[in-house]
């Protein structure tokens, strides 16, 4: 068994590992598993065959990126037959696509998406993945409404007229402005006068003042907001009848408190509505395959928290919850059951 390098994942191995990553857009991934090298002994003692995992992440600037990155490490020093390695994607749903076309085996994305891909709704409607399993629920993805001192945006409602951020149509944020805006009451995306950009073009023109709002789906602290607040903007809080209202129509909703002095000039909690990220892989993929690389998460969750900010704190109890009801991977599902937690 090969040694995990540290506790505490050297910047220059993972720079290493960064630099070692397939360009998004690369070619598809070995089939796993493969023949082309002898079988070596599984985390459990007994010889298995090659595996090759690809796991696409999001955009190389992003911090999925690196997560994808950490994880991988993980795999392929700690598990001796396990070739892991991550690479840049246009994130979510196009990690969705590639493991569902068997170009990828193992990814990340938010869980409402995973559940849109398994059941063939939304932006999957006629392309479902009947067979994409679960290996962990990871860390909450919040929802983040910023807006400016002089836009008089104090609830979703009064976002009706405004200059607003929602992202690219057809994007997962996009799809989280419809679902809360409507929720909210307003017709989306007419009731708003929309901008279609990038978050970090977003919190320029929030700095700038040059639009009144912006819509900011990521982990907290995002940069993003981080440089909207600085410049005197405030996050609003998601009431508790549209969280309840969206609850009642998808599962995968769950309130989210983003705690006071998480940016900058924040003074008080700030509710808001989150969903988590999932990591998730193709149902074919070998059972113990699964076990090893679930097991070798969490035995080393520690050291990867440390490693990436994300990561830290997640526990296996988390893991099985706030998941869409999606199903577990068997390989997965026989590790947390050994370890009392399914």
């Amino acid at each position: 068994m090969k040694k995990f390098l540290s506790l505490i994942l050297a910047p220059a191995l993972l720079l290493s590992v960064l630099a070692g990553c397939a360009p998004s857009g690369g070619g598809a991934a070995t089939p796993a598993p493969t023949a082309s090298a002898p079988a070596q002994p599984s985390s459990g003692g007994a010889p298995h065959d090659p595996v090759t995992i690809n796991f696409p992440t999001a955009s190389a600037s992003g911090a999925l990126y690196a997560v994808g990155a950490a994880i991988t490490n993980l795999w392929d020093t700690e598990i001796d037959y396990v070739s892991a390695s991550s690479q840049a994607s246009a994130g979510g749903i196009e990690n969705l696509n590639l493991v569902s076309e068997g170009e990828a085996q193992v990814s990340i994305a938010i869980s409402s998406n995973c559940y849109q891909c398994l059941n063939g709704t939304d932006s999957f409607e006629g392309y479902a993945y009947e067979d994409l399993k679960v290996i962990a629920g990871l860390y909450f993805n919040p929802n983040q409404v910023v807006a400016t001192a002089s836009s008089g945006i104090t609830d979703l409602a009064s976002v009706a007229g405004k200059h607003f951020a929602v992202a690219s149509a057809g994007s997962s944020v996009y799809g989280e402005c419809e679902n809360h805006f409507t929720a909210a009451g307003l017709n989306f995306p007419d009731d708003i006068n929309c901008e279609y950009i990038t978050f970090t073009d977003a919190a320029d023109m929030l700095q700038n003042g040059t639009i009144d709002g912006a819509w900011i789906m990521s982990g907290a602290p995002a940069s993003a907001v981080t440089q909207a607040c600085t410049a005197g903007c405030t996050l609003v809080d998601i009431s508790d009848e549209v969280i309840s209202t969206l609850q009642a129509e998808y599962p995968w909703y769950a309130p989210f408190t983003i705690p006071a002095g998480t940016y900058p000039n924040q003074d008080k909690d700030v509710q808001t509505s989150a969903i988590k990220m999932v990591m998730f892989c193709r149902g074919d993929l070998d059972e113990q395959a699964v076990y090893d690389l679930t097991k070798t998460f969490w035995e080393n969750i520690d050291a990867l928290g440390e490693a990436q900010g994300n990561l830290k704190g997640l526990t296996p109890e988390a893991a099985v919850e706030d998941i869409a009801q999606l199903p577990l991977h068997p390989g997965a599902a026989r590790y947390y059951a050994e370890i009392g937690v399914q």
